[in-house]
């Protein structure tokens, strides 16, 4: 079998992984900040001790800040929900994920004043379009770091000054790029980063976290539920501090223990060293499948500018019979479709069919990418 869904979520994890989250079940058991026993007060250990890591990791300053939710998506609503209100002016792209896209369109409903900025059809955003359409009404540019259709990379470090000229926050959608690529939070002048821990973290699925910078008053969003905290249990009024206020209910403190090993895994073997496989696979890749007749290879062709992924189309085969054949006939497992983000695929053109995505990830070989490259010529000449 060869996995390249890695887009989706990453696999197989590592043994790490699988070891830390079945440990934690043995000896920190207990429900963090709840109780005063050993199990509870070895379990907040865990809690804090990934809180720390993260904020190490992506160089944001106070762990307090690292709020840890479901996903990215979870992360993204919680900011979306919580900041904005009806009048209010937000800039996002056209490679959006429905992560995005639908929380936004559900508010736009209700007032929100919404502003789609179209990318090109390899997925590139053009700077000065940014710019023109941020105005002093603006409260929040939401943009991904990497499309999930055809990875390319848009100019996050370029962006965010655009929307702190006028006041506005820079919301970050890293769900494709945390743990592949360097990412510095106070450096590229992020105020809210939304990540997911299944991907190429390589934790497992259920576990993410939204980072708030340093500049953003957090009193300005409200949570997305309210509930115990394991503080300040003799109020009935919810916490405002932080990270209580976003973190009602018991943790997923096995997916935490998970996110920490998944995340020490990948720094053990250095990011540099993780991109620098990736683009290899995925230059290999490109360079394969550009040369069979009628395959369709989408965005900017360039592993320097995107990320390990792949979307493709045969002229006049449909993309789930690819799929299927690939997955049944040659062992390749893929993603076909519009990938919930029938906007991205729109600006690339491939919108209502959709492509077959492969996603190559770190146990992916070469040897796996030449298969693949011969599985889908045979595929091309039927």
């Amino acid at each position: 079998m060869i996995y390249l869904d890695n887009a989706a979520t990453s696999w197989p994890k590592p043994r790490e992984v699988l070891k830390a989250m079945n440990d934690v079940l043995e000896r920190a058991g207990g429900n963090p900040g709840r109780s005063g026993h050993l199990l509870s007060i070895e379990a907040a250990r865990v809690m804090y001790r990934t809180r720390e890591y993260i904020a190490d990791f992506f160089s944001s300053g106070d762990p307090l800040r690292v709020v840890f939710t479901n996903n990215a998506t979870h992360a993204i609503n919680l900011v979306i929900r919580g900041l904005l209100k009806p009048g209010d002016r937000v800039v996002t792209s056209s490679m959006e994920h429905n992560a995005v896209m639908r929380p936004l369109r559900d508010l736009e409903k209700k007032g929100l004043d919404l502003h789609v900025v179209p990318c090109t059809s390899d997925g590139c955003l053009d700077f000065e379009d940014v710019s023109r359409t941020v105005n002093a009404n603006t409260r929040l540019v939401v943009i991904n770091h990497a499309s999930n259709v055809v990875g390319t990379m848009l100019p996050i470090a370029e962006i965010a000054p655009v929307a702190h000229r006028v006041g506005a926050f820079i919301l970050v959608d890293a769900a494709q790029t945390a743990g592949a690529v360097p990412i510095d939070v106070q450096a590229m002048k992020i105020d809210l980063l939304a990540f997911t821990g299944h991907k190429s973290l390589m934790g497992p699925p259920g576990i993410g976290g939204l980072i708030i910078g340093g500049n953003v008053d957090a009193s300005l969003i409200e949570p997305l539920i309210r509930g115990g905290t394991g503080s300040q249990s003799e109020l009935e009024e919810h916490p405002e501090h932080l990270p209580d206020k976003f973190e009602s209910g018991t943790p997923n403190i096995v997916g935490i223990a998970g996110l920490y090993a998944g995340m020490q895994w990948v720094m053990e073997r250095g990011i540099d060293a993780v991109r620098s496989h990736e683009k290899e696979l995925t230059r290999a890749l490109i360079a394969g499948l550009k040369d069979i007749p009628g395959v369709k290879v989408y965005g900017t062709l360039d592993p320097e500018k995107s990320m390990a992924i792949v979307s493709f189309t045969i002229e006049g085969r449909r993309v789930s019979e690819l799929g299927l054949r690939l997955d049944e006939e040659f062992g390749i497992l893929s993603r076909v479709g519009l990938h919930c983000a029938p906007a991205a695929h729109k600006s690339i053109g491939s919108f209502p069919e959709g492509t077959v995505r492969l996603a190559p990830g770190l146990f992916t070989t070469m040897h796996d990418i030449k298969r693949t490259i011969q599985a889908i010529e045979s595929l091309a000449h039927l």
